[in-house]
């Protein structure tokens, strides 16, 4: 046999290979080598930086875990800019070897926790592994105590090269993360998305889709969105401040997107819906022509069926939003869709804290409310 004919084999053995082999094991060869050493507990340190921490919509950010670009200061109202310091949705994948893995994050406020929302959630960090059936499941968490935390976050794992997805605090900074692991094990960065899953899905909306009041990071929709339909997720929830306003939709328009949703309703009574939301869906439509937009009701207020003001309020915002859309959709705007608020949540009054924000099982149930929404559009999209 020839040198020539032996290179073509080994080739094709490896191509053969790869079909059948986890994507983690073939995507990167060398191990990350830029890490921090503590010669004290044998571990090296690896800032989630030069990972690929994905959850950025913008580079030229103030500061590196911003959600909105520099020159957004000045421009959106200092509430939003204020909230756009929080790391919703920032997250990053990594592959390691290693039984244990440990985190370091120093937080910018010192409050970790609120009434209604615990510090996990606000605060913390949280670990999921992809499984063998290439699905994401839940590993660990990271509790705060306080503004710089250092934590196991999981041992004594069975030997092997996974996958994991760390998400960050969704009601708080960060200024720096870290994932720790023995100095005997190695760090890869993860894959890169498989093409055509590789555009994020953009949320703008409130203090729900900022993540009000998951008990833990990796809990609200958007982030168990990500994990379902194998898409990165751009989170740009507002806490009482997804107000439907010109400055933010032009700010969005400058990103990539699979999809838009526009979640905002919570925020607004019925006069913002019927002005802005033909302005936000021309803005967004002028950028990108053929970009899904997704526009969402607001989720009915738990105990609603016993208040009239809140079924005024739904009534009458969902109404403005549903006549903005036909009146779009009857002017020839393509690509434009609507999701229904009575299905984001249940009808049993389960599932909320107080009301509004909902719990994990509200998060779950309005997971299965956008995927439904989400899947066909997403599916259209690879034909």
């Amino acid at each position: 046999m020839s040198l020539k004919h032996s290179a073509r084999l080994s080739v094709f053995a490896i191509l053969v290979l790869s079909l059948f082999l986890p994507q983690d094991v073939i995507a990167e060869t060398q191990p990350v080598s830029t890490f921090k050493v503590d010669e004290k507990d044998k571990t090296h340190w690896f800032d989630i930086k030069n990972l690929g921490v994905e959850g950025k919509g913008w580079t030229d950010t103030e500061t590196f875990f911003d959600r909105l670009p520099k020159k957004a200061k000045g421009v959106v109202r200092p509430p939003v800019w204020s909230l756009s310091k929080h790391s919703a949705g920032l997250a990053v994948r990594f592959v390691t070897d290693a039984t244990t893995i440990k985190a370091k994050w120093e937080l910018t406020s010192a409050n970790i926790a609120m009434n209604h929302m615990a510090a996990t959630g606000v605060s913390g960090l949280d670990l999921y592994v992809k499984t063998d059936s290439d699905k994401w499941r839940w590993l660990a968490v990271g509790r705060p105590s306080k503004k710089e935390n250092s934590v196991t976050l999981i041992s004594s794992l069975m030997p092997r090269k996974r996958e994991y997805f760390l998400y960050l605090p969704l009601y708080n900074g960060v200024k720096s993360v870290e994932i720790g692991i023995p100095e005997s094990s190695h760090l890869w960065k993860a894959p890169a998305r498989q093409p055509g899953k590789n555009k994020p899905l953009v949320f703008w909306g409130t203090s729900i889709t900022q993540g009000g009041c998951a008990s833990r990071t990796g809990m609200v929709h958007t982030a168990i969105l990500g994990r379902r339909l194998n898409r990165p997720v751009i989170n740009l929830g507002f806490s009482g401040n997804g107000r439907m306003e010109p400055e933010v939709s032009k700010l969005i328009a400058e990103l990539d997107a699979s999809v838009f949703i526009i979640d905002c309703l919570p925020n607004v009574t019925a006069p913002v819906v019927a002005k802005e939301t033909e302005s936000i869906v021309n803005t967004l439509r002028k950028a990108h022509p053929d970009t899904p937009i997704l526009l969402v009701e607001d989720r009915t207020y738990s105990n609603a069926y016993l208040k009239k003001s809140s079924q005024e309020r739904h009534r009458t915002s969902r109404q403005a939003l549903q006549e903005a859309y036909q009146k779009l959709k009857n002017s020839g705007v393509k690509y434009l869709y609507y999701l229904d608020g009575e299905s984001l949540l249940g009808n049993d009054s389960e599932d909320t804290v107080d009301g509004s924000h909902p719990t994990d099982l509200g998060f779950f149930r309005q997971a299965n409310a956008f995927e439904k929404a989400l899947k066909p559009i997403l599916d259209q999209q690879s034909q």
